[in-house]
């Protein structure tokens, strides 16, 4: 029976209380003992603690006793609130009949809160409103409440107040979970069907999938395939199934409604794919489940590992990372400069950062990252289109007849105050006013078509510095737009370092090159000969810097004497140091590829 599951996931704002929340739950529904209790205890991985911010989803099933004196088993799905992570929060909702939406007491209705509104209504969600920090003395609770009923359509009583860091509130929560959140409909007696929308690497299990099952059920025994694999695909007997608490707890079956894991010994990362469906391999339901799209991924980078006997540990590690974030994409790529490694597919520059420090942390690898880029559409002069997302793939300039960049739909929220500052901001990255908006008196919605490429490498810390950081920003894909941009090359001694090519609007391209020419001279070491670093767009130099060479002083055994002796000694000095540049190669350090993230800051 399904009547007493309910499946909902929490969503908000970054920083508006979601982990603290989930803690309180886990706390009075005592899934967790006071002795195991601590700050975030469903962010398991040492980068979300340290940064405060949710990074996976993470599923637990909670059981409760309500006021009705049934107990009903809640599964609850923690997500993350960054606007770089909205693909988490999409297959987390696939898997819920309802969503909690937080909202900070003192900051309001902010862009991702609207955002994960618009994602849980598209799915269907019953939306259980929730203003949290109500203790905190600058709260404007009964203000926010009648904000958050008017988004999504409720009056404000209906609006749950709790403090999470208090506990104060989280019974009422439970009960209105209960009570609002429709029950999963039984459909135990047709053929399997389980939606895949997370899962996992374990050296000694395999990979196992973190399952929502919509029809049937699946037990230790079930023979199963996955649909993607098609009618060809292994067949894998299941050995264990289970749900989620603090760990895995094994079950004896998974029915229709449940959220659970499932092991089968699968060894192939590839097998599994986030979004597919889990089939009976003996009676095969007749269509899989209609799942979600695949994210594209929005910037790209060039990940290469510093020793390259690393190469293989990093194709491992990316393949296994890829399991649990379905979002990352990667390829293998060759670059003159740093050898062989991936080019990698990103939902943007926080994402890019994460994926890195895990890469480090977790598998040992010590990488170099390529200047994040992304995609453009390049309409060739013979007529054809081809998408480039790297630099160096750029084809030549004759041969283009057009470039079409990514734009992206911006919504800033924001108190009125700031909103000449941002207007100015987004102006200067290029932006055009879709429109701005007064909902309320403390409260502003600017919007904005902005070019991606603008948005993607220090656009977020600018915002928030211009609007002392009370403004909020969420963006969604809006197509692409003819624009005038243009490959820069740096070149070191005339050769040109691929790693450290960018594409570029041309009205920014002199300034650009000129900082990064200096940022470079600072960073790289004198060489024995002349070192000419030039940034140029074709076969135009737009901007250079010289590294003098280091030299011996020749001339100090001459003690007096006629000049032309020592112009003899500096003479052959310099037919030295000529051959010597013909022959040499320049040493780049590993800080002077970071330097790019730093231009215009």
């Amino acid at each position: 029976m399904t009547k007493d599951i309910r499946n909902f996931s929490i969503i908000a704002h970054i920083d508006h209380g979601k982990s603290t929340l989930a803690d309180r739950l886990l706390e009075v529904t005592h899934t967790i003992s006071p002795g195991q209790m601590m700050d975030q205890v469903l962010d398991n991985m040492d980068l979300e603690r340290e940064r405060g911010i949710t990074i996976k989803s993470h599923p637990v099933a909670l059981r409760y006793l309500a006021a009705d004196g049934e107990t009903y088993r809640l599964n609850l799905i923690d997500t993350p609130g960054h606007v770089d992570f909205t693909y988490e929060v999409s297959r987390s909702l696939a898997a819920c009949e309802g969503a909690v939406l937080v909202v900070d007491a003192t900051q309001g209705v902010e862009a991702q809160t609207m955002s994960n509104f618009y994602l849980a209504l598209h799915n269907e969600l019953t939306i259980i409103p929730v203003v949290n920090k109500i203790d905190l003395a600058a709260a404007r609770t009964e203000e926010v409440a009648r904000e958050l009923a008017d988004l999504v359509g409720e009056t404000p009583e209906r609006v749950i107040r709790v403090s999470a860091k208090l506990g104060v509130g989280i019974e009422a929560l439970l009960e209105a979970v209960v009570e609002r959140v429709p029950p999963p409909r039984d459909s135990s007696t047709t053929p399997l069907r389980a939606l895949i929308f997370d899962s996992e690497f374990n050296q000694f299990r395999g990979v196992i999938p973190t399952l929502r099952v919509i029809d049937g059920e699946v037990r230790a025994g079930t023979r199963v395939r996955f649909h993607a694999a098609g009618q060809a695909g292994q067949v894998y007997e299941v050995v264990e199934v289970g749900t989620f608490q603090l760990g895995l707890i094994p079950a004896p079956l998974l029915r229709s409604g449940e959220v659970g894991y499932m092991v089968a010994g699968v060894k192939d990362v590839a097998e599994v794919q986030v979004g597919d469906t889990v089939l009976d391999a003996d009676r095969p339901a007749a269509e899989p489940l209609p799942g979600y799209q695949p994210m594209k991924p929005m910037v790209f980078s060039g990940l290469y590992p510093v020793d390259t006997e690393d190469y293989a540990g990093l194709r491992d590690a990316l393949a296994k990372l890829r399991l649990n974030d379905a979002a990352l994409s990667y390829e293998p790529e060759t670059s003159i400069a740093l050898g062989f490694g991936f080019r990698c597919g990103f939902l943007g520059l926080l994402h890019l950062e994460i994926v890195r420090e895990r890469l480090t942390r977790e598998y040992g690898l010590n990488l170099i990252s390529t200047v994040p880029s992304v995609a453009y559409q390049v309409r060739l002069v013979d007529g054809g289109m081809i998408t480039v997302d790297n630099p160096a793939l750029m084809p030549p300039a004759g041969e283009v007849a057009e470039i079409e960049e990514p734009i992206v739909r911006a919504t800033i929220v924001t108190p009125p105050e700031y909103v000449g500052n941002l207007m100015k901001l987004c102006q200067d990255r290029r932006g055009t006013l879709d429109g701005l908006e007064y909902p309320l008196p403390s409260r502003a919605v600017i919007r904005y078509q902005l070019p991606f490429a603008e948005v993607v490498l220090d656009f977020y810390d600018r915002l928030k510095s211009v609007s002392k950081g009370y403004a909020s920003f969420d963006y969604e894909p809006s197509g692409y737009k003819a624009s005038r941009v243009v490959k820069m090359d740096i070149l070191l001694n005339g050769d040109p370092v691929d790693a450290l090519s960018a594409i570029i609007h041309a009205d920014k391209a002199y300034e650009w090159g000129k900082e990064l020419c200096e940022r470079l001279k600072a960073l790289i070491p004198r060489q024995l000969f002349q070192v000419a670093i030039q940034a140029a767009i074709g076969s135009r130099v737009v901007a250079r810097e010289t590294i003098s060479a280091l030299r011996k002083n020749v001339t100090a055994k001459c003690y007096g004497g006629d000049i032309t002796r020592k112009r003899k000694l500096l003479e052959r000095q310099k037919e030295g140091k000529k051959r010597m540049k013909q022959i040499g190669s320049v040493e780049v350090p590993q800080e002077a590829f970071l330097a790019v993230l730093k231009v215009g800051k």
